[in-house]
């Protein structure tokens, strides 16, 4: 157990670095090679936070290990919003714009809506990972067409500054480019030995590992990346980094690993995890309209309720796996 508790810490913590240094390597790579800025912020930046969910639910789906990958995804889009969204918000209330809630969060409903559809037989299959590759792949050529559209706008010129102003060399951005997919790939094996090694000498369901540690751990460069615009009073930036992390994770990190192999979703999934996800999509949309002169954003109060509903949650897996294994 200690031995697969460090394996669980160690593989986390290199996740993140690799994560993070091929983003580094990948968007300096995409400068070098003339790609518009606002691509990279959308594609390589914003997509690039999740992954670490896209490996380490690939390799979980690979071992057959499907609690840990559905719950992975599903766990970290469930902790982007109640808990970085909420620590985000108690430090500084975050501004919410026309366009994501013209556009990107009802989106994120709507993909939401069709998660829940798919699971509702208790299964990911195949031909349901397709389905959401295909909508992920549409989705991402509108955003490649918007970005092309957009090329000297102001975002772009903000994400030039923030993340793009100091581009390494060509060499160096390649190195870092293939040792952080390397260095991903290696850390996805040990946390995913590690979490499943602790789910079962502990006698739980892998899915529960998979909404709370892993979920949780694989979070965090959103987390970084969310802090870092709102310490720049970029509120699109954090606001857009969780939506854009949202997607990726249900379509893309979900539709890869049930390609790989399906996916089964017990019950509870849809009733607990599934319908959290939904609820606080929903809550996130509402907190996002303007009315009454109020404008679109996420308050302090609202912060704390959401970092709140975090906690309860958390504390209701914790409670379902310690009697699980009585």
């Amino acid at each position: 157990m200690l031995l697969a508790s460090v394996a669980v810490v160690i593989g986390l913590v290199v996740l993140v670095w690799s994560a993070d240094r091929f983003v580094e390597g990948a968007s300096a790579a995409a400068v070098h090679g003339g790609v518009p800025p606002l691509l990279i912020g959308m594609l390589i930046i914003g997509f690039g936070t999740s992954a670490p969910e896209l490996s380490v639910s690939a390799l979980s789906s690979l071992q057959g290990n499907s609690g840990i990958a559905l719950g992975n995804a599903w766990g970290s889009n469930i902790s982007n919003i109640a808990l970085i969204l909420g620590v985000v918000a108690l430090i500084s209330p975050i501004t919410a714009h026309g366009r994501v809630v013209k556009r990107e969060l009802p989106i994120l409903l709507a993909i939401t809506a069709l998660a829940g559809w798919q699971v509702y037989d208790g299964e990911l299959s195949r031909t349901d990972g397709v389905v959401l590759l295909v909508v992920f792949a549409l989705l991402l050529v509108l955003s490649i067409r918007d970005g092309m559209r957009s090329r000297n706008d102001v975002a772009s010129d903000e994400i030039r500054k923030q993340y793009l102003a100091d581009t390494m060399p060509l060499g160096k951005a390649i190195m870092w480019l293939v040792l952080g997919l390397v260095l991903l790939i290696i850390s996805s094996r040990l946390l995913v030995w590690g979490a499943v090694f602790i789910a079962s000498d502990l006698g739980i369901n892998d899915m529960i590992i998979g909404l709370t540690i892993v979920a949780v751990g694989t979070s965090l460069p959103e987390l970084a990346s969310s802090l870092a615009a709102i310490r720049k009073n970029e509120h699109d930036l954090a606001l857009g980094n969780i939506i854009g992390s949202g997607l990726f994770n249900t379509l893309a990190v979900v539709g890869l690993a049930a390609v790989i192999n399906p996916l089964e979703a017990p019950p509870e999934a849809l009733t607990r995890d599934w319908g959290l996800m939904a609820a606080l999509t929903v809550a996130l949309l509402l907190m996002c309209i303007a009315w009454r002169g109020r404008p679109g954003r996420i308050n302090r109060l609202e912060g704390a309720g959401l970092l709140a509903v975090f906690c309860g949650y958390t504390g209701l897996l914790v409670w379902t796996a310690m009697n699980a294994t009585v």
